[in-house]
């Protein structure tokens, strides 16, 4: 295409100027080409713009005003889908021309341009879709330059349709058309489809054969099934779904149990915000996430008593104090929860990842078939073939701001910018949550959520995902990073495919204290308080830690404080089974398991008595100093949880339990500080590490039961607790080292309420507080800190 733009500078008589344009970010497939296109036009500049895997490369020749103007106007009003990271050019000879002309992506050479994320159906797109006059009319894969699949479909660089999925569907004419014309909408929109030339939906029973003859179309035919109680697969940009009419008590049972879920809350996809305004708080921040062109599930804080919709609510997320809700995000999931004037149907889906527990989310149609075959009733399925797995990302509200627990649909493969540049490196992650890490110069990709990596597909997973973010990015690792547990699946995949190259461990709350640094933008030129709290690392003396208070910089840290240890009696069993730390917390305390307790009484008597001889001749009992085990304990002992059948169920219902306490009750528990030496951290000795005992903490809790205090006063006592030994033990840091810079991360502060405590007594106090907003604190954010660390490493661990 091209246009002919008056010669320029006829006025002047100036010789005309070229410039070689390189634009790098996510400017393919959001519209970048037509745009430059229509910015020469205006400005009457010759020249042409390219696809290359660099980015997109323009070459300008006009008026050296026109010229500059043009060149100062790239990044100011780029397309709202682009992210312009930099803009170089650089004067070239004057060539002459007659038209500006966009030609043909070249191909060769390193990719080193950015995939843009999946993106949630824009309002165009969605009129057009309503309309009947409109040939896409209640088209499922209507999408534009503005919107639709990207980094799912993605099979290489440069970003065209024969490099995606889409591949195998020749334009209509149509099509064609728009596809070819620059002042088109779907100009260059690779996914471009209509009715006459793109993805077919089909309805299908297990055995493939779709369901068809009542007149209706497959939507149609999948909302009325759902309307019915049934239980369907349905497969969305980064993998299937299960969905299910969240009004439907029978019918969310149902998936609970098939899907061996136990109490896990599902989340819900809503038509509108409207449809869930009377079960949930919503202030505009949460509201702004929910309508955000990522369209995560946002964790969003229940109404207490919400009539009608509080029943299936809780039956939805039992026990939780939140409700993960998302909004429509492709054409298809507009149409399953009706277009105006559409027959009633389920207003609320429940929306929970097409897998078996513990597997990665299904993509493949036939794969969806045979392994969700006990799961699903039929299957709502397309012939448009996923890339890249992508789970739905997870945010919430903390204090105003977000805070993202899952990083993936939406924002992968997006990189964050580094404080400091990195050789090309792979931090693998850690083995729950799964998220790896590609690294170099100063960019970092963080890829989609994988899962956990005790399951053997999540591992082929892992492998693929790996390959296909290296080849998108052009990144060729020279080192690996890992975790320091030694028997980490993620890890012994590093060693596996190391190939020669050095692999780096690093410590499991090093690294996570570096991720918040590199997030909040810290060159490491000065250490800072690190307050690490999760459920389990593997720690240098061989416990496993969770508490940890550590001084630290990338280059390596000391271990200032911790919480107490105390035995962890048959390991994951401890963790399944919360009533058991606390009984061996009781112990370690010198409080007696008496049989008033609540955690005492939910212990079977035999097991009991075999946890006492466990943990009287210490037997399989590792210590911990993890405070994601302290919130268990506290859970089953003031009587909230003492069966955890997901993880930190114990520690949610936990804080549920807090957030219902009466508003005037203040009382705080207190743990005491206990001094040690000898507390080592990269054979680095501080001795001024303190130990957090909780005994006196679990005293006051036993008082406070048999004074007749509820779990509400008492969860909000304890969590008052932690918040102020953390407080304690900064001021004490700052006093010893004159540091001043706090970053709060791990698992355990997704815990809104407790982050909330503690950055507002630290904040009071004069400390500067990093908190986790684009990376997951738990171990979704691992490799962020790993890979950072490794970089400053001189040799392999």
């Amino acid at each position: 295409m091209s246009a002919a733009p008056p010669p320029p500078d006829v006025v002047t008589g100036a010789p005309a100027l070229r410039r070689r344009i390189v634009v790098r970010g996510v400017v393919q497939g959001v519209g970048f080409r037509p745009y430059l296109y229509g910015l020469a036009t205006e400005l009457a500049l010759v020249g042409h713009v390219t696809n290359t895997p660099e980015g997109v490369v323009a070459e300008v020749e006009g008026a050296a005003g026109a010229v500059t103007r043009f060149c100062d106007r790239i990044a100011a009003q780029a397309p709202p889908l682009a992210r312009v990271e930099s803009v170089h050019h650089e004067e070239v000879p004057a060539t002459g021309g007659d038209a500006f002309t966009i030609l043909a992506s070249r191909t060769e050479g390193p990719a080193r341009t950015l995939v843009s994320p999946d993106t949630a159906t824009c309002a165009d797109c969605l009129a057009e879709l309503a309309d009947p006059a409109d040939r896409r009319h209640r088209h499922p894969f209507v999408n534009c330059t503005h919107c639709g699949p990207r980094f799912t479909i993605v099979t290489g660089l440069p970003y065209d349709r024969a490099h995606t999925t889409m591949s195998g569907f020749p334009m209509c004419a149509d099509c064609a058309r728009e596809y070819a014309d620059p002042a088109d909408r779907r100009f260059h929109a690779q996914p471009v489809a209509c009715p006459n030339c793109g993805p077919r939906l089909r309805l299908v029973r297990a055995d493939g054969d779709e369901l068809s003859g009542d007149g209706m179309d497959p939507v149609g035919r999948a909302r009325a099934l759902l309307a019915r109680g049934a239980i369907l697969a349905v497969k969305g940009l980064g993998g299937y779904h299960l969905a299910c009419d969240a009004a439907n008590g029978t019918a969310v049972d149902l998936l609970r149990r098939r899907k061996a879920r136990g109490d896990k809350p599902f989340a819900v996809m809503a038509r509108s915000v409207d449809d869930v305004r009377a079960l949930v708080r919503m202030g505009p921040e949460e509201r702004s996430l929910l309508e955000d062109a990522a369209r995560p599930i946002v964790l969003l804080r229940r109404r207490p008593g919400a009539a009608a919709g509080g029943a299936y609510a809780e039956a939805v997320a039992p026990g939780s104090p939140d409700l993960g809700v998302m909004l429509p995000y492709t054409p298809l999931h507009h149409l399953l929860l009706g277009l105006p004037g559409d027959p009633e149907g389920p207003r609320l889906l429940v929306m929970t990842s097409g897998n078996v527990s513990g597997e990665p989310i299904v993509t493949d149609d036939t794969e969806a078939l045979e392994r969700l075959a006990h799961l699903a009733d039929a299957w709502l399925t397309h012939d448009r073939a996923i890339h890249v797995p992508c789970d739905d990302s997870v945010v919430r509200v903390c204090d105003g701001e977000p805070l993202v627990l899952r990083r993936s649909r939406g924002y992968a493969p997006l990189p964050l910018t580094l404080p400091l540049p990195v050789g090309p490196a792979l931090a693998v992650g850690g083995d729950l949550k799964n998220v790896f890490c590609l690294g170099a110069g100063v960019r970092a990709w963080l890829s989609a959520h994988i899962g956990d990596m005790d399951d053997l597909g999540t591992q082929h997973a892992f492998a693929h995902a790996v390959g296909q973010l290296e080849s998108i990015t052009g990144v060729q690792p020279e080192r690996l990073a890992a975790d320091r547990h030694p028997g980490y699946r993620s890890a012994r995949w590093a060693d596996r495919n190391a190939a020669g190259r050095p692999v780096v461990r690093v410590q499991h709350h090093h690294a996570h204290v570096a991720a918040a640094m590199a997030e909040h933008g810290l060159d490491g030129s000065r250490p800072v308080i690190g307050v690490a709290f999760d459920g389990t690392g593997h720690g240098d003396d061989g416990a496993v830690w969770g508490g940890e208070f550590l001084l630290a910089d990338y280059d390596g840290f000391t271990r200032f404080g911790a919480l107490a240890d105390v035995p962890l009696p048959g390991g994951d069993a401890a963790v399944r089974r919360p009533y058991r730390m606390a009984l061996s917390h009781l112990r370690a305390a010198g409080l007696a398991r008496a049989a008033d307790l609540p955690c005492t009484a939910a212990c079977p008597a035999d097991e009991l008595r075999v946890l006492e001889q466990q943990l009287e001749r210490n037997l399989n009992c590792v210590p911990t100093s993890s405070m994601g085990r302290l919130f268990d304990a506290v859970s089953s002992l003031a009587g909230v949880c003492h069966h955890s059948g997901y993880e930190a169920q114990a520690a949610v219902e936990l804080e549920g339990a807090a957030l219902r306490a009466p508003a005037g009750d203040t009382v705080a528990y207190a743990f005491a500080l206990r001094p040690e030496r000898g507390a080592v951290g990269r054979g680095v000795v501080d001795r001024d590490t303190v130990r957090a005992d909780p005994a006196p903490v679990l005293a006051a809790i036993v008082d406070d039961l048999r004074a007749g205090a509820g779990p509400e006063r008492i969860a909000a006592r304890f969590h008052r607790a932690v918040a102020g030994l953390v407080h304690r033990i900064c001021v004490r840091a700052r006093e010893r080292h004159g540091l001043d810079t706090v970053a709060l991360t791990g698992g355990v502060f997704a815990n809104t309420l407790l982050s909330s405590a503690c950055s507002t007594a630290l904040r009071a106090d004069g400390f500067t507080v990093l908190r986790h907003r684009r990376v997951p604190p738990g171990d979704g954010g691992l490799a962020l800190g790993q890979l950072m660390v490794a970089s400053r490493a001189r040799t392999t661990d």
